[in-house]
């Protein structure tokens, strides 16, 4: 092992040069549930009548352009964050009609209410519309495909084909999954549906607000066929590209610097080649601008 000489004591690293970059900032919505659905399914309906949100609502596909966010009444239970996520399409996971930009903003979400109009009267079939909103889920993210789901099944106060219903109701139960049958326009099931809600969130974690996924440094072969370990006139001397850049991040004084070097010359190899040079201990080691006595 290496460690200073006392003749050496000032170690402070010059550091890489710094680098120039221009980022782009993706903003996220912060919602506890997202209201998930085909346009026109009544997810903006049902977000105005359980908090003081007033999206745009219109008897047309895609009056909603942008997510809207409401806080869910306390009637209900406990309070949490709502949004109406429009744009989610057959090819939404492509980028048809906005979907990309849209399916970002569930990421954040713990719960998906899939709000699927049962009515028939647009010739909606509520399975299909299942299937092709959790397929383009599933195409844009694993781990949202598995976000947990309540199925609502909307306007039943309309219903003309009760069959359309009993089909989803079969399916959530092949699914293992939730669902609430409710009408957005007149309130029916709503603080049923809402106060399960409530009930689920308290059993679901918090999703983290960063994701950081951890590397480790793997030096390749070349960076090691880079490294020059050689014995002139009694000192040792080691030499090469990633080995001045390496010493020049290092501030050889602080305890963890030092635990990080000596990391970094067993993985590039340099040890075991002072080894085989015969090193011994109190010989020095040049690195770089510096000398290290070699300790056993």
């Amino acid at each position: 092992m290496l460690h200073l000489q006392d003749k050496h004591l000032d170690f402070r690293g010059e550091g890489e040069k710094g680098e120039e970059k221009e980022l782009i900032l993706e903003l996220k919505l912060l919602a506890d549930v997202g209201l998930i659905g085909f346009p026109n399914v009544g997810k903006s309906t049902l977000l105005s009548v359980v908090t003081d949100a007033t999206p745009k609502i219109a008897d047309y596909h895609f009056t909603t352009l942008e997510p809207n966010l409401g806080v869910v009444k306390s009637e209900y239970g406990s309070s949490f964050v709502i949004a109406d996520i429009p744009g989610i399409i057959e090819g939404a996971s492509e980028g048809i009609g906005l979907g990309l930009q849209f399916l970002r903003h569930i990421e954040r979400t713990r719960l998906l209410l899939h709000v699927i109009d049962v009515s028939g009267v647009e010739g909606r079939e509520p399975i299909k519309d299942f299937e092709i909103i959790n397929a383009e889920l599933k195409k844009y993210s694993e781990k949202l495909s598995k976000r947990k789901q309540i199925i609502v099944a909307n306007k039943i106060d309309s219903m003309q084909n009760k069959s359309l219903y009993e089909d989803l109701v079969k399916l959530a139960k092949q699914k293992n999954m939730e669902i609430y049958a409710i009408s957005a326009a007149t309130g029916q099931g709503v603080k049923e549906l809402i106060s399960r809600v409530s009930e689920v969130l308290k059993e679901l974690p918090k999703e983290d607000l960063i994701e950081i996924e951890k590397s480790r440094k793997v030096y390749t072969l070349e960076e090691k066929e880079d490294v020059i370990v050689k014995k002139e006139n009694e000192i040792f001397i080691v030499s090469g590209q990633v080995v001045e850049k390496l010493m020049r991040t290092l501030n050889l004084e602080d305890n963890e610097s030092l635990h990080y070097f000596h990391r970094r010359l067993n993985e590039l190899g340099i040890n075991e080649r002072l080894k085989e040079l015969g090193i011994k201990d109190g010989d020095i080691v040049q690195i770089s601008d510096y000398e290290l006595e070699w300790e056993d």
